[in-house]
């Protein structure tokens, strides 16, 4: 009671401000069958073998040309062998096959990588991510049919460059040999991207292939 008045009408007239001045905002739907939930993973795998592959094998060109040419033009590189319609100021991300030997692999980690030697002089040139882990989105920044406008948000474009990176390991990587990697050799589709820093450019794979020791 309040000055004998029941305190009821009073709560409810407060409580029915605080109500209508919050906005309550629908719950977004996880069923992956819905025909508006994003889904990722779905939509790298419907393109996958009809538009992905296709365009790195049109797109690459071999890893030491690229490389070559990326580390004092990056911008031509990027005009033939990259996304000329990436973001400004993102970095160039170019599409590139590498064949060589494998003089080191770390296969203990779930990041596992393989360092190969493209040109013979038993020294390693580029660094290829076997997985499952992979880092980066190089993948999907190779392609210039994807771009960040046609995403709702930046949450929704960097689900979708971890989509290409668990599709390449469920579809690629998860089917390559682990053990005694040194001393055989390997082709490798995929893309890197052009970093400062980097100890080894690191090819993010499409499709990849441990042939014998050579």
């Amino acid at each position: 009671m309040l000055n004998n008045k029941p305190i009821w009408p009073i709560l409810a007239a407060t409580l029915g401000i605080s109500l209508t001045a919050c906005k309550i905002l629908p719950t977004p739907s996880g069923d992956s069958g819905s025909s508006t939930a994003f889904n990722p993973d779905k939509m790298v795998e419907e393109i996958w073998v009809a538009k992905v592959v296709p365009y790195l094998q049109r797109k690459a060109g071999p890893f030491a040309e690229v490389h070559a040419l990326a580390k004092t033009d990056p911008a031509s590189a990027g005009a033939k062998y990259g996304n000329p319609n990436k973001q400004a100021n993102s970095p160039w991300t170019f599409a590139v096959r590498v064949e060589g030997k494998i003089i080191a692999a770390n296969t203990a980690s779930r990041a596992a990588t393989m360092d190969i030697d493209v040109d013979g002089d038993g020294k390693a040139d580029a660094r290829v991510q076997i997985g499952p882990a992979m880092r980066g989105t190089a993948l999907r920044d190779s392609l210039d049919f994807i771009q960040f406008n046609d995403f709702t948000n930046q949450i929704d474009f960097a689900q979708f460059g971890k989509a290409f990176n668990a599709y390449a390991d469920k579809a690629v990587l998860s089917k390559l040999p682990r053990e005694a990697l040194e001393g055989r050799t390997a082709k490798v589709l995929g893309a890197y991207t052009l970093e400062s820093g980097q100890d080894l450019p690191l090819v993010a794979p499409a499709e990849a292939e441990i042939g014998p020791k050579r």
